[in-house]
């Protein structure tokens, strides 16, 4: 298969490397410093787009696949202000974007035992929620997506909480998550959600050892991906 990376940074690093273990062929590499090389690549030779850039970037790069018909997979998170934009341009061309905050086997079914969890503690009123979520000083949005993702899990399956509120921000409000985002080198991902009551907790984690497995997840989500078209998910990759 021929990949563009768009965004050449650490995971479009391991990205590259992934892809062209498993065979494939990148056809190039873009990042910030040779932005204009975009403009000369062939979209006919480009089979898939996989981009991990940065979020002021993301729009921009999945507009450039979508009006030239080339699939893209999403791994920058920060841009979801924009989403709705996305997906309404996506519907318009008849194109394809993937995009996921996380693309981590382990953390999607983390997404699934976080929303069964949520559930099962939507009648106890004794306990309060918290999202905590560390990443390496280079991330650049907070809360990450993984988190934001977490948040939206578990508010859909919870009654008390109709939002989520980053600590810090300003004073968070009874009915509002709050999210904890640290910065700490070398953390690939640490994401915990927690209840707390006065006479004990209950918590999940999942801990990320390196990026490969996101990167890997990547590379096999771009592997099933032509031939699809729409917005699609992991929750549309792993058939839950």
């Amino acid at each position: 298969m021929n990949i563009l990376i768009l965004g050449y940074g650490k995971m479009g690093k391991i990205i590259s490397q992934i892809a062209e273990e498993r065979g494939h062929r990148i056809v190039a590499k873009i990042n910030i410093d040779n932005l204009s090389d975009l403009a000369r690549i062939d979209a006919a030779e480009v089979d898939v787009a996989i981009e991990f850039s940065q979020p002021e970037s993301a729009v921009e790069n999945i507009t450039w696949c979508l009006e030239r018909h080339v699939p893209v997979v999403v791994g920058t998170t920060g841009w979801m202000n924009q989403k709705a934009e996305v997906e309404n341009s996506c519907k318009a061309k008849g194109g394809t974007v993937f995009y996921a905050s996380n693309f981590s086997i382990g953390v999607n079914l983390f997404f699934k035992v976080n929303a069964f969890l949520a559930r099962l503690m939507n009648e106890q009123e004794a306990y309060r929620a918290t999202i905590e979520e560390i990443h390496h000083t280079e991330k650049k949005d907070a809360p990450s997506g993984t988190a934001i993702t977490l948040a939206e899990g578990l508010i859909g399956n919870h009654q008390r909480y109709h939002a989520w509120q980053l600590q810090g921000e300003e004073p968070v409000s009874s009915d509002a998550l709050p999210i904890t985002s640290k910065r700490i080198d070398p953390a690939p991902g640490t994401h915990t959600v927690r209840y707390t009551s006065a006479i004990d907790d209950i918590s999940i984690r999942h801990t990320a050892h390196s990026r490969e497995g996101f990167a890997l997840g990547a590379v096999r989500v771009a592997e099933w991906l032509p031939g699809k078209k729409g917005m699609l998910s992991m929750n549309d990759f792993l058939k839950f």
